[in-house]
């Protein structure tokens, strides 16, 4: 008796076990792709678990997968007579997601707004006067970074994002330098570039307009008061970037800043990695950023760095595992 009831376990855990080898082989190298393809563009894209596709693909698979997985965005540049800083209207709405945006008290500085899709949850912010909106650093830019929660307390800020990738060799930097060129205030205060990240400039005039575009340094400082580099573009003058296939950067915690034609500026950052939001596509981005009027859009550093903090207090869920899941990151937006 006692030999049938060991048997019967042992079968048991023999038949579990072929199974789960069957699913891990019929997964990862199947004939059907959709989960490579999530493995590999999801893995790749972040700055400390490229291993996790190299494990399992060579090279010439990973290189394969992520060119057929990219963002082609539109080859222009904001036209900045297209977007009118006025009073928008609060009577006639376009659709739901409009109503919900402009619908407020008169005087609010903000509007915190709930998003959700399949696989994903977040939120967006409407900030309604894009005058408010400037970008801020580490105190130690090109040594060190900062959590986002010391810098928002350190500048008094009402809300904050975090803001464009930074030089992280070997996956353990403290954030110290941010990649591409960074101006503040008229001012280039950091100078690094290394890495494409199939964007170009992402800041805001003297007067406020949120303008995206891929331009020399000397074109940027006659451009901008603020300005990041980072990418990709989501939307620019209304049309939406191409997403072939995911885009090539998988599911994952995002950020993205944006601007409507009324001058109300989006920003918005969605949870990833977590039980109950594994994260968003290029794809889900451009829907969100369209779906509440968004005429420019671009994404901003994503996984581990995607953090919002209105009034000093963290509001989405951080995933880098250091305090309260924050990361130090060299850039910020910022509203006041």
């Amino acid at each position: 008796m006692l030999l049938r009831i060991k048997r019967k376990y042992l079968i048991t855990f023999i038949v579990l076990d072929c199974l789960f080898l069957f699913s891990f082989v019929f997964l990862f190298y199947g004939p059907w792709h959709g989960f490579r393809t999530f493995w590999i563009t999801t893995s790749m894209t972040t700055k400390s678990h490229q291993y996790l596709a190299k494990w399992f693909y060579d090279d010439e698979t990973i290189k394969k997968v992520l060119s057929e997985n990219i963002v082609v965005p539109v080859n222009e540049v904001t036209d900045t007579s297209l977007i009118k800083l006025k009073k928008y209207s609060t009577s006639i709405y376009k659709n739901k997601y409009e109503k919900e945006l402009l619908t407020h008290d008169e005087g609010d500085l903000y509007k915190l707004i709930k998003v959700s899709g399949k696989g994903y949850n977040g939120y967006l912010v409407a900030v309604y006067d894009p005058s408010r909106v400037y970008l801020t650093t580490t105190r130690y830019l090109g040594i060190k970074g900062e959590d986002i929660l010391t810098v928002s307390k350190r500048e008094n800020a009402s809300i904050m994002i975090n803001g464009n990738g930074f030089h992280d060799p070997n996956w353990n930097s403290n954030g110290a330098t941010p990649h591409g060129t960074v101006i503040k205030d008229g001012i280039i205060v950091s100078k690094f570039r290394k890495a494409d990240w199939g964007g170009g400039f992402i800041g805001f005039t003297p007067n406020n307009v949120l303008v995206l575009g891929k331009m020399s340094d000397d074109e940027a400082l006659n451009t901008y008061r603020d300005a990041v580099e980072f990418g990709p573009f989501l939307m620019i003058n209304g049309k939406r970037s191409f997403v072939k296939g995911n885009g090539g950067w998988g599911l994952a915690p995002r950020t993205v800043i944006g601007q409507r034609r009324d001058g109300i500026v989006l920003f918005l950052v969605i949870n990833g990695r977590l039980a109950t939001s594994i994260g968003a596509s290029m794809t889900d981005l451009c829907d969100i950023m369209e779906n509440y009027g968004a005429y420019n859009a671009a994404n901003l550093d994503g996984g581990a760095s995607s953090e919002l903090v209105i009034n000093n207090k963290i509001i989405n869920t951080p995933v880098a595992g250091g305090k309260n899941g924050l990361r130090d990151i060299p850039t910020f937006w910022a509203v006041k």
